[in-house]
């Protein structure tokens, strides 16, 4: 009971509206007129009725998408419908173009999602991708109503523009939804099959029957994966969980015959044909697949977890070239104080370290931070070293995050220059400004937040138009101390993100420093990064006292 108490307090009931007659009655019409090719309605019932109802579930009333849908939508689902009555004419041409465009602004719909919200949380992300996914469904809907020379025969063209609206939107939209209730540890891997297939399939139909086998093999393991969460998954009401469960278990009966009928391409020995696909296969997905779907997710909908960040990020923003060019503008000359350290007081991450029990040397370092002398060696995963080469021809030219090839050990010089606060727009921003024989490294801000008794180093580097915000978590192992940008608990602000005019977009990056005292006076750093939780870099910095 506790759960589904939860579970009311993140959820809103979605409410049937005039969204939903309007939908039903256009696509009443386009029964009426539709008498030569009755098949096509399955196509139709998707374009009309479960999109418009699938966008009303993700869409926030605030978003620009939802202040303007009427005046994208309206026309594009009234032109599907005039195609049914029209029977090729001449305007079929401009009907076929109003829907793709329609297609075209959902696409970047979903992308200014994304754009706003960046890697992280990838139910979201799968709903993302479905909605960009739309637009190729419509252009391959206007290939069919135009009579593009695709390659393929007109029954395929428009298989495609169907997979697309069925497989490749809606099903991604219902997993990325089920994701907002329930991400056992392997949702990532079964949503990733789900988004991939549907290009994977499209490959194979155009260039190897092998394959669209291979990718149909995929989708059922990713649909079979979904069925067996919906019986583990905590739904609002037991009728929502048995209406999931008949879309995505219905699903997995149809995706049956789509590996009998690749199974045919392949051997050419066909079991079914186009016309048994489409009045079985494509009948049961529209109406226990989609509506089953559709009707279930509008009961109850899950809200999702993303959250406006909130923690300030540095206002400033690079050039073309970033390097020293950068400080003589946001230099604060008019204070005499000067800064030795990246903090001045370690004792503001208090309670997350323990001041009495970390390390002094470490302490010391952090709040005076000029005595030390900083030795690197940076060491580039092999697999990653053709791309470090090519971003080195960036970064020299840039003279920003300019990290070179070598392994050989460096020694790093610099300084602390201090950053006026009015500019920056965070507490008390100092630039560490890191060499290599005179040549920059690094042009890093610091500064300090407090999120909800959490305090977290706020670190930006600027770079060109944009900056890269490093928000990082202190916590203490003994004497040592680690920084990460790992979140610890979902509402943690550690990440790290690309911040550009107003935007936070969060980077499929992260980074950990572990820093330890080997002997008195003498540190040792080492900063390890992944991208997509992959290994890529590792830097081993040596810090000594200068009066050693």
């Amino acid at each position: 009971m506790a759960i589904f108490s939860h579970m009311k307090e993140s959820s809103k009931q979605m409410k049937w509206n005039k969204w939903t007659l309007f939908s039903v009655v256009l696509f009443l019409f386009a029964v009426v007129f539709e008498q030569d090719s009755p098949y096509l309605l399955l196509l139709t019932v998707a374009q009309v009725i479960y999109i418009p109802l699938t966008l009303q579930m993700i869409v926030k009333k605030n978003d620009w998408f939802n202040r303007y849908y009427s005046y994208f939508a309206i026309p594009a689902f009234i032109a599907v419908i005039l195609l049914h009555m029209t029977n090729q004419s001449e305007w079929d041409y401009l009907f076929a173009a109003i829907y793709l465009l329609f297609t075209f602004i959902v696409a970047i719909y979903g992308i200014t999602r994304f754009l706003n919200r960046g890697f992280i949380h990838f139910e979201e992300f799968s709903i993302d991708i479905a909605l960009i996914y739309l637009a190729i469904g419509g252009m391959w809907f206007f290939a069919h109503i135009v009579n593009i020379d695709t390659g393929f025969s007109a029954i395929i063209t428009w298989l495609t523009a169907i997979h697309f609206h069925y497989a490749a939107f809606l099903l991604p939209i219902f997993t990325g939804l089920f994701g907002r209730i329930y991400k056992p540890s392997t949702y990532l891997l079964a949503t990733g099959i789900i988004l991939i297939s549907p290009l994977i399939l499209a490959i194979g139909i155009t260039f190897s029957v092998w394959i669209e086998w291979f990718a149909v093999v995929l989708y059922i393991i990713g649909i079979y994966f979904f069925i067996y969460f919906t019986f583990k998954a905590p739904f609002e009401h037991r009728w929502q969980k048995w209406l999931i469960l008949l879309s995505f278990g219905s699903l997995g009966v149809t995706i049956l015959f789509s590996l009998l009928y690749a199974f045919g391409r392949l051997s050419n020995e066909y079991a079914i044909s186009i016309h048994f696909m489409l009045q079985f296969h494509g009948l049961l997905n529209s109406v226990f697949f989609a509506l089953s779907g559709v009707i279930g997710w509008s009961m109850f909908v899950p809200l999702t977890k993303t959250k406006k960040w909130t923690f300030p990020a540095s206002n400033i923003r690079g050039k073309m070239v970033v390097g020293e060019k950068i400080l003589p503008i946001y230099r604060d000359y008019q204070s005499s104080e000067s800064y030795q350290g990246l903090v001045d007081r370690m004792a503001i991450y208090e309670p997350d370290i323990n001041l009495h029990t970390l390390s002094p040397a470490i302490r010391d370092f952090y709040e005076n931070t000029l005595d030390y002398r900083l030795y690197a060696d940076i060491k580039w995963k092999m697999w990653f070293k053709p791309f470090a080469a090519v971003y080195r021809l960036i970064s020299s030219f840039m003279q920003q995050i300019n990290l070179p090839l070598s392994s050989k050990q460096i020694e790093m010089t610099g300084d602390i220059i201090k950053i006026k606060e009015n500019s920056d727009g965070r507490v008390k921003p100092r630039a560490w400004v890191r060499k290599i024989h005179d040549e920059i490294t690094f042009i890093a801000l610091y500064s300090w937040h407090q999120t909800k008794e959490r305090t977290y180093m706020n670190i930006a580097l600027p770079l060109p138009g944009s900056s890269m915000i490093g928000v990082l978590e202190l916590n203490q192992i003994g004497s040592e101390l680690q920084l990460s940008s790992e979140k610890q608990k979902i509402d943690s602000d550690a990440g790290i993100y690309l911040a550009w005019n107003k935007h936070l977009l969060a980077l499929p990056i992260e980074e950990t420093f572990h820093v330890k005292e080997i002997q008195e006076g003498r540190l040792y750093a080492k900063h390890d990064m992944w991208i997509f939780s992959i290994p890529f870099l590792t830097i081993n910095y040596h810090i000594d006292h200068r009066d050693l």
